[in-house]
């Protein structure tokens, strides 16, 4: 009997076990499928907050409404496609009673450009988002379907489910051929809807108007239409003028720090004659005397000016620095529509670079934890190593939305005061502070701080003594000017500052400026030695630590 029943059995179990992997592969394709074209994702368009969607049209549409539509072929495989329902400006966006409507027009445009000359971090930023609801919601559709499952043999029994199983076995032929058929007709119904799709919208004439931009080759409809149209070519102008600015202003770049480079004295390591209070400062030795330099990059009150990001690229490759200072305001107002901004910049840093921030009055909760995900190390009021760099900072406690002060949870003093006690009490020491605002001179009261970077005013003072410590205050690497808008090409002279720390000393060796000019012109400066530090009465600043400012030493 059981010589017999033996060959049978084997087969038997087998295709036990081929039904139980082809079910488990249907389950994981049908969850992955639920997954795929039901994910979506809440993130912002320029300024305006947006619904992204899946779709299977084949077709990356931009949903503006009673407006229109604007229609790109999607670049996404198996007829995958996307719409991105635009929604409204936040009104915090603003924050301000008396800020009229012309102004806040003039802000929503200035966004549009923003967004259209960096729209990689939105797409990237959007396709994460989309991915990581997908990879939810299908887990979340496999549970259900295992569930279901579970739930399904508990309720029909052993007893039933081996009659079903012997009355599957009977007629598996036909059960096969009608499951087949009935998969074939339902691919052949889906392929002919985004065929119709496809053809329906490729019916739309291609509007001409963003040739040679990142939106070349879209389809208008509705209203929009006749806007863009009309208009269009105003901000498609703009857009080229902003494009065709920041690629002069890296050409110049690039080919100013090469004539630098290749000047007599651009390898000379200037070194600051030592005090009584300080031992000398070595330079870097090829011969392998001392530690290389620590090379950092400073740059400050970027704005959400996108258009910086490829220089600050240029710069950290061409100097060779392992280090980004970012002094804060990287916002314009903090809120969670410039994700794209804190996105653009933390990318446009080379991978095995560290990004550390100090949060600023133009930034917030939501930016800075958005510039972290993007790989910013944020201080927070402790010490952090970066490369054997000790490092202290924190957030600004004013907030700042346009021109309003709307808040400020902690005074400027009293950041001093703990911030100095942080350093101080630190075992190891601290190398340097970086703080957004500059009145906080009583942290360099008693010579636990070398050394302040700051930003905030969009006006650089040089290193100049401040108590027993070094301050250094950037101008803006965004051109900010006062009453002028942060978009498009500079309005006022971008700043960025390269700084070299010496790790066997734990001491700055110089700072050198780099500017961008009105005129996409660049000038690399010679390096500086940084001061020593003298025991000097604190008689050179107000009581609230206002800078007296300073001339540079090499601009005039």
């Amino acid at each position: 009997m059981s010589e017999n029943s033996a060959p049978t059995a084997a087969p038997g179990r087998l295709r036990n076990r081929l039904g139980w992997a082809l079910g488990v592969l249907l389950a994981v394709v049908v969850a992955l499928t639920f997954g795929v074209t039901t994910a979506s994702a809440r993130l912002s368009f320029g300024p305006h907050e947006a619904q992204y969607d899946v779709t299977i049209d084949q077709q990356i549409t931009l949903d503006l409404g009673p407006l229109g539509a604007l229609e790109l072929d999607s670049p996404l495989p198996l007829g995958l496609g996307a719409r991105v329902t635009v929604q409204e400006i936040p009104e915090d966006v603003d924050a301000l009673n008396d800020i009229d409507t012309l102004q806040q027009l003039s802000d929503d445009a200035a966004s549009y450009l923003q967004f259209f000359t960096g729209p990689q971090a939105t797409v990237e930023d959007a396709a994460r988002a989309l991915i990581g609801d997908a990879l939810w919601r299908a887990g979340l559709a496999l549970l259900v379907i295992a569930a279901g499952t579970v739930a399904v043999r508990a309720l029909l029994g052993r007893a039933r489910r081996t009659e079903l199983a012997r009355g599957a076995r009977q007629h598996y032929g036909p059960v096969l051929s009608v499951t087949a058929t009935v998969l074939v007709l339902v691919l052949a119904v889906s392929v002919s809807v985004v065929r119709e799709r496809r053809e329906q919208a490729q019916a739309t004439p291609v509007t001409t108007v963003f040739d040679d931009t990142p939106l070349e080759g879209a389809r208008v409809t509705g209203r929009l239409g006749g806007i863009i149209n009309t208009y269009g070519g105003l901000l498609v102008d703009a857009y080229r003028d902003n494009e065709d600015f920041y690629a002069q202003a890296d050409d110049a770049l690039v080919a100013a720090w090469q004539d630098w480079e290749t000047t007599p004295a651009a390898d000379d390591s200037p070194a600051p004659e030592p005090t009584a209070s300080t031992s000398p400062t070595p330079s870097a030795s090829p011969s392998g005397e001392g530690s290389e330099p620590i090379t950092l990059l400073l740059v400050s009150d970027l704005h959400c000016n996108v258009g910086m990001a490829p220089l600050i690229t240029s710069m950290v490759e061409l100097s060779g620095a392992q280090i980004v200072l970012d002094a804060g305001d990287t916002t314009m107002n903090g809120t969670s529509v410039e994700q794209y901004c804190v996105t653009t910049f933390a990318r446009a840093i080379p991978s095995g670079v560290d990004l550390v921030t100090a949060p600023g009055n133009h930034d917030s909760s939501d930016t800075t934890a958005q510039y972290a995900k993007a790989g910013a190390t944020v201080l927070d009021g402790s010490v952090i190593d970066v490369r054997g760099i000790r490092i202290l900072g924190d957030h600004d406690p004013k907030a700042t939305r346009l021109i309003i002060e709307q808040q400020q949870d902690e005074s400027y003093s009293s950041v001093a005061r703990r911030l100095n006690e942080v350093a101080c009490a630190d075992p190891d020491g601290v190398d340097l502070v970086l703080f957004h605002n500059p009145r906080i001179p009583a942290l360099l009261d008693d010579g636990c701080v070398p050394a302040l970077f700051s930003g905030h005013l969009h006006s650089r003072t040089d290193p100049e003594q401040i108590g027993q410590g070094i301050r250094y205050i950037s101008s803006s690497t965004a051109g900010a000017q006062e009453n002028e808008p942060r978009i498009g090409p500079l309005k006022g002279t971008a700043e960025m500052t390269l700084l070299r720390f010496d790790p066997d000393t734990r001491s700055i060796l110089d700072w050198q400026l780099i500017e961008i000019g009105t005129d996409a012109s660049a000038t690399v400066h010679d390096r500086t030695a940084w001061p020593q530090i003298e025991e000097l009465p604190a008689e050179d600043e107000d009581e609230d630590g206002s800078p007296t400012p300073t001339a540079s030493p090499t601009a005039g």
